[in-house]
């Protein structure tokens, strides 16, 4: 039995469980000096003056640098079709634009030393108007962040390619909403060490950090320094949780390859968690304005989304996120008659970047709030109205309004899975049931089915299995991990395709030295595209093999025989007669020629993973208290190659889903002061508040790639947060609430029962 599609325990857990993993804030870096940033204290302003003398004054400082002292370019926006006057300086030069922003940088001999260092940097400020909501940033006299832009709109798709029309319409239902701002808070804060090899102009930058992927941190590097890719060298060793917000490019980042030449001596900077909430990327922020319409028979025949999206104070990859949305838009259901339109906006907040799900969740939130808006107006069964417009399993490939084709579905089996394994009949009887009793303990069942793109736009990526002289095998990936379990996956798959013992099997990755090529691991796309690459170079050593062993037993190749499930070659008809991988690699063991196979798998498309889920919750409605009892998921993502690790995705994705519509929000006050900067103020979910997930597995293979999979680590979180929201919702529907904004936390609940029962209790 092949190995794959067994449960087999991570390869990555002993180390990290006993300590010995690599992260860079343990590492032993002599010499390293110890950045610690100066941030700004106000959301937007002039910067009058920067007084340093008293900090360089300071026992251990060794030097304070401010944008004066630095002679590197801006960071340029992510992309093209952002406005290009709305770069962002690596150090403030003139103008702060939200609080968090580094404005100049303390180098120490000890950590120790920096924050009261920081503390005497005494930076003039002249307050500028703020502008912290998005909407506000619209207004034809709001303050504008970047004068020489003409406006705070980043970015725009507008409506003319996607049109709807409601005038047939029998029911057609409004609804702004809310996807808000939440932080990614890995559990491991931003981390990076720089230094320079080598003297003169043929020395070389050498930076450690844990991010999402080198070689798209080596571009930067390169482009930022001048430098070619041979003199700029990245590495990405353990990472501890990302969740998205470490896949772009940080000043900070950048800046400390210019510090560490400023001052002749490595620089090492670690982020406090403060700083990690305040001035780390920020995911979601979306502003909706939903129209769907339709037939009192249930058919939806119109959809409508638009957004505004907050950008924060610099148009990064969060700026692009509604072009995900966009091609999302219509989720698992039949509405050819669809229209999409937003705006990427600029305010005095930390910038926005991708996290978990990077827009899709957004496009779900959407379009199912949307289903049960519209199956209340018209009196249906919200589980009923979703069955009258899915996709059905025969139109695939399916193309949506936004052009996006759909690989492969079957989403009212996995609704029909999700029901039934919740009990939903007794549910509603039980539900009805209080309701009549007039029990304060209202019962909530709330529905989401949702589809998202994973490997968006295909793409490509690099692996290598190379034969060592003991008949080991050393693995080369481009993904970058960081909590997936990519070496014990990619180790099953050179198993299973080798017939070698995963124990002797080595996997390396994020080391630009080491890895010719790689993209960043995000959007699930890492087993679909660099577990297939992998899978392709054990096929090429295999056929490399097959040559040498051909050689070694004095056969045609066409006659040699490989026996998989001993990882041995041998002549058709004389199997007694045979040679092993480690008697290949010993062969080759001194020439200089080892047997490498190379693979680059570009896949023709994206995947659509897709599922159900079910979330039942408890709403005392005198207090507004929520309490989620029941969490039921279908989530099918293809071939499953692991189910254990897949399960833990799952798990991970779902309790961040909850927990969005629950518990998390970053806010700021009136004047762009953040009032969540620590975890006294930012509530992450715990096991307290979860219930044992039920999870009841589907896979539906697609054609995509040879190993049928689609990526599942962001699924959970897609899923999750609407049915969740949908559910609170639904336990106070019949008291006048309609809608609610997460988070949903008790004194928001009690606040939309206060404002709409015809007989509200009493808090």
């Amino acid at each position: 039995m092949s190995i794959l599609g067994n449960s087999v325990v991570r390869r990555e857990d002993p180390a990290l469980l006993r300590g010995e993993g690599t992260f860079i804030d343990g590492m032993e870096i002599e010499g390293a000096l110890h950045a610690t940033f100066v941030r700004s204290t106000i959301a937007h302003a002039r910067i009058s003056s920067i007084e340093v003398r008293q900090a360089l004054e300071l026992d251990g400082v060794v030097d304070v640098v401010t944008a004066a002292d630095i002679d590197l370019p801006d960071l340029s926006p992510e992309s093209p079709i952002m406005n290009a006057a709305m770069g962002r300086p690596l150090l403030a030069r003139d103008t702060v634009r939200f609080v968090g922003e580094p404005v100049a940088v303390v180098l120490t001999e000890e950590r120790y030393h920096g924050p009261d260092a920081a503390e005497l940097v005494i930076v003039d400020y002249e307050p500028l108007a703020p502008v912290v909501d998005p909407l506000s940033a619209l207004a034809a006299d709001a303050p504008l962040l970047f004068p020489a832009a003409g406006s705070n709109v980043g970015m725009e798709i507008d409506a003319r390619s996607m049109q709807a029309d409601f005038s047939g319409c029998d029911v057609v239902v409004r609804k702004r909403i809310r996807n808000q701002r939440v932080a990614p808070a890995p559990i491991e804060p931003r981390v990076a060490a720089a230094w320079w090899e080598g003297e003169g102009e043929q020395s070389r930058l050498v930076l450690y950090l844990a991010c999402q992927g080198v070689h798209p941190i080596q571009a930067k590097l390169m482009e930022v320094y001048g430098l070619p890719a041979d003199r700029v060298r990245v590495v990405c060793p353990d990472v501890g949780g990302s969740f998205g917000a470490k896949a772009g490019t940080y000043p900070e980042w950048v800046l400390l390859g210019a510090l560490s030449r400023r001052v002749g001596r490595p620089v090492r900077w670690t982020e406090t968690r403060t700083e990690n909430l305040t001035a780390m990327g920020h995911g979601r922020g979306q502003v909706q304005d939903i129209t769907i319409g339709g037939t009192r028979d249930g058919r939806v025949t119109a959809y409508r989304l638009e957004v505004v999206q907050d950008a924060g104070a610099y148009p990064a990859i969060g700026a692009l996120l509604p072009w995900m949305t966009r091609s999302m838009v219509t989720g698992v259901y039949d509405i050819p008659n669809a229209e999409f339109s937003a705006r990427s906006v600029v305010t005095n907040t930390t910038p926005v970047v991708a996290y978990r799900g990077a827009g899709r969740p957004e496009a779900a939130a959407a379009i199912e709030r949307a289903m049960d808006l519209f199956a209340t107006e018209i009196g249906m069964d919200p589980a009923e109205v979703r069955r009258r417009n899915f996709i059905p399993a025969d139109a695939f490939p399916y193309t949506n309004a936004a052009g996006t084709t759909y690989d492969c579905g079957a989403y009212e089996k996995a609704l029909d899975l999700a029901l039934e394994a919740a009990g939903y009949e007794e549910l509603r009887a039980e539900q009805e049931r209080r309701r009549q009793a007039g029990d304060t303990r209202a019962l909530g069942i709330g529905l989401a089915t949702y589809v998202e793109i994973t490997a968006f736009g295909g793409g490509g990526e690099f692996g290598s299995c190379e034969l060592r002289p003991d008949g080991s095998v050393l693995v080369k990936t481009g993904s970058n991990p960081y909590g997936q379990g990519h070496h014990t996956v990619w180790s099953q798959l050179v198993s299973a395709r080798l017939g070698i013992p995963m124990e002797k099997i080595e996997v390396v990755h994020g080391d630009t030295d080491l890895i010719p090529s790689s993209s960043i691991t995000g959007g699930s796309r890492s087993v679909q595209l660099a577990g297939t690459a992998v899978w392709d170079a054990a096929g090429r050593l295999v056929d490399l093999a097959r040559q040498r062993a051909a050689d070694h037993l004095e056969a045609a190749i066409e006659d040699i025989v490989f026996d998989q499930s001993l990882g041995r070659f041998y002549v058709a008809g004389t199997p007694a007669v045979d040679v092993t991988w480690a008697e290949l690699g010993a062969a080759a063991d001194g020439t200089g020629n080892p047997l490498v196979g190379l693979a680059n798998f570009s896949a023709p498309g994206a995947t659509f993973p897709f599922g159900a889920h079910v979330a039942v919750v408890e709403v005392d409605t005198e207090t507004g208290s929520v309490e989620l009892s029941r969490l039921i998921a279908v989530d099918d993502a293809g071939t499953i190659l692991n189910p254990l690790l897949a399960e833990g995705q799952v798990h991970g994705g779902l309790a961040q889903g909850a927990a969005q519509a629950l518990l998390e929000e970053v806010r700021y006050d009136a004047d762009g002061n953040p009032l969540t900067s620590n975890f006294a103020d930012y509530g992450v979910i715990s096991a307290c508040e979860l219930p044992m997930f039920e999870r009841i597995p589907m896979e539906t293979p697609t054609p995509v790639n040879p190993l049928g999979a689609k990526g599942i680590g962001e699924s959970g979180t897609i899923g999750a947060t609407p049915a969740v929201q949908n559910a609170v919702i639904d336990a106070v529907a019949h008291l006048g609430v309609d809608h609610i904004d997460p988070p949903l936390t008790p004194e928001r609940v009690w606040r939309a029962l206060q404002a709409r029962s015809t007989d509200p209790p009493s808090p």
